[in-house]
């Protein structure tokens, strides 16, 4: 389905259809007939190294309409994102659902059950970094080989679900729009993008021909022609009631907007921000003391906080970069040459939806 037809469909309502004539859709183990929910796993063999399971729900509509992949756990201790798309499964009623809704929970279940943030333990190789995948290889590549085949092929929107890592505390939730060039693609995305019903819209530019871009997973649904919704919510490995509903709510609206389920889109005023804003590391080994609030408003060279040495002696102030937003400040006290220890986005005006460069 591309984007053109996916706009068309945002605004068109879908006719009724027996749901014994719906074909079944499978996605690994998990095959649910027209109406129906099924649960199962993405079954990927050992190869040089360990064999994986990743959990996957198939929630398949009684009337057609476009399928949606709902993505979490690409790290496995973003927690609120988690368990969020644990609890949108029974929140979607297949016998009220046009299209069929695809939910993958945790994609790195080993950084999940071992506690390592970001990078799987087996292969140590962040697998959100090695899409497509590989047939061959170590675990991490073998299973995003899967993972694409089983998911982000057959779907016509891909939603990526963040939340703040062991080490990340993220201000407020934000969506982000990922745009590539392609009127049709962007506006579809961005409009998927607005209905999530958060304030803050981080807008990011991927180069679509750049061989680095479809390593991740928004990129590589990018250049395969999928509307991208990249969303974020949650900080520090904390599961939040307020960032759970943050996120089963605005997965919901995403249905709504693309007329999958009866569900108004909420109005909302947006704050666009600059993606692209260059991110405040840390240049030497030390200790990080946060003075900004996760959500402010800073001016360039404003004190987002300090650093010390081991025995407790002042090292520098850390200032912005930018005028701008606080989206995220580093979340412990712990930092090396090239840790991030804050990122403040400046503000955009609303976009006017001019095609990027290629």
């Amino acid at each position: 389905m591309n984007a053109a037809l996916l706009l068309a469909l945002i605004a068109t309502p879908f006719f009724a259809v027996p749901p014994a004539a719906r074909l079944p859709f499978t996605v690994g183990t998990a095959t649910a007939q027209g109406g129906s929910t099924a649960l199962g796993e993405i079954v990927v063999p050992a190869g040089v190294d360990a064999g994986l399971a990743i959990p996957v729900a198939v929630i398949h509509g009684a009337r057609p309409g476009p399928v949606v992949a709902f993505v979490a756990g690409s790290h496995g201790t973003e927690y609120s994102s988690i368990i969020a798309m644990q609890r949108l499964i029974p929140r979607i009623d297949p016998m009220q659902l046009a299209g069929t809704v695809i939910v993958v929970p945790v994609l790195n279940v080993p950084s999940f059950t071992s506690m390592t943030p970001r990078v799987n333990p087996v292969d140590g190789k962040m697998m959100v970094a090695v899409f497509p995948g590989e047939a061959e290889g170590t675990q991490s590549p073998r299973a995003i080989d899967r993972f694409t085949r089983e998911v982000i092929a057959p779907a016509d929107v891909v939603v990526d679900l963040h939340g703040g890592d062991l080490d990340e505390d993220v201000g407020r939730p934000f969506g982000a729009w990922v745009r590539g060039g392609n009127e049709a693609q962007d506006s579809a995305s961005l409009r998927l993008v607005q209905a999530l019903g958060l304030t803050r819209i981080a807008v990011y530019n991927r180069l679509v021909s750049a061989p680095s871009t479809g390593r991740g997973l928004t990129g590589q649904a990018l250049i395969r022609g999928k509307s991208v919704v990249l969303v974020a919510a949650g900080r520090s490995g904390v599961v939040d009631p307020v960032d759970l509903t943050v996120l089963i709510d605005g997965s919901l609206n995403v249905l709504g907007a693309l007329r999958m389920i009866d569900r108004p889109a909420p109005p909302v005023k947006h704050v666009y921000l600059d993606a692209g804003s260059p991110l405040v590391t840390a240049d030497r080994d030390g200790v990080f003391f946060a003075t900004v609030g996760r959500a402010a408003r800073v001016k360039k060279g404003d004190v987002l906080g300090y650093t010390t040495d081991f025995l407790g002696r002042k090292t520098g102030d850390i200032r912005s970069l930018v005028d701008g937003l606080v989206m995220y400040v580093h979340g412990v006290p712990s930092m090396s040459p090239g840790t991030t220890l804050a990122e403040v986005l400046a503000i955009l005006p609303p976009p006017d939806l001019t095609p990027q460069k290629r």
